[in-house]
């Protein structure tokens, strides 16, 4: 295969190739593959508006977070593997424009961002007073409405896990700022009768293990911080969230 000379900014051109390269293959990619076709990708995905720091044709962490976003964006099964399917769809894909329901990714650093002063709580046990339970749930519902962002932790754009951060340190709890980090915080459950209000609800989205969290509100109602409509209230009866579904955390002591 003829080697493609990529110029800076040249969307037209890189768009051109990426269309060669997927008439001709679509190779499989997922974390641990590298070489010119995770290359090609990144910069496609670069291209139409997801963000990926590190153009280095090693399918990290990163890329497969950019590829499940995209996946998600243009209703294509969540793997965060590129399928002949999701190589199609990004053939066509445009830049995205940022808008009222897509919103333009925060800068890495943010002066908005909250931190809790103080160690941070401990696993495997109960780190939230009764009460102030009402004061937590009342900060959490103030933030109804504000936008779902990719790594945002501040009022301008919230994810699932930055959320939760975000509400706790406000009422002075310094927890983890990744799901999966937070699911080891409180107690297991075995269904969600046992939980309370203020408990934390887990479940398994664009990877498997603790990938998406909310807070626990009471008759199988949850807040947090959805991809598709920001931070709202949801039931975990949810035709979507039931099957989904990992479980609770007690943490209420």
């Amino acid at each position: 295969m003829k080697k493609f000379a990529l110029k800076t900014g040249a969307i037209l051109g890189l768009s051109m190739m990426f269309a060669a390269q997927t008439v001709f293959a679509s190779p499989t990619l997922q974390e641990g593959s590298h070489g010119h076709d995770v290359l090609l990708l990144q910069k496609k995905l670069q291209a139409v508006g997801y963000t990926i720091s590190s153009v280095d044709g090693i399918y990290g962490a990163e890329t497969e977070r950019a590829v499940a976003e995209f996946q998600r964006d243009n209703k294509i099964r969540i793997t965060g593997i590129v399928n002949n399917a999701t190589w199609r769809a990004l053939q066509k894909a445009k830049k995205v424009k940022w808008g009222s329901d897509v919103h333009k990714p925060l800068p890495t650093k943010n002066s908005s961002t909250l931190k809790s002063k103080g160690p941070l709580a401990p696993n495997n046990t109960p780190i939230l007073a009764r009460s102030k339970v009402n004061a937590l749930l009342k900060t959490a519902r103030s933030y109804i409405g504000v936008p779902y962002q990719f790594g945002g932790a501040t009022p301008k754009a919230f994810d699932c896990s930055g959320y939760l951060q975000y509400v706790f340190a406000k009422n002075g709890i310094n927890i983890p700022r990744t799901a999966d980090e937070q699911y080891k915080l409180g107690l297991r459950t075995k269904s969600s009768q046992q939980l309370v209000p203020g408990d934390l609800v887990f479940f398994t989205t664009y990877e498997a293990g603790a990938s998406h969290c909310g807070i626990y509100l009471g008759e199988d109602k949850f807040i947090h911080a959805s991809s598709s409509r920001g931070v709202r209230v949801d039931t975990l009866k949810d035709d979507y969230w039931a099957p989904r579904y990992l479980g609770g955390k007690h943490i209420v002591k």
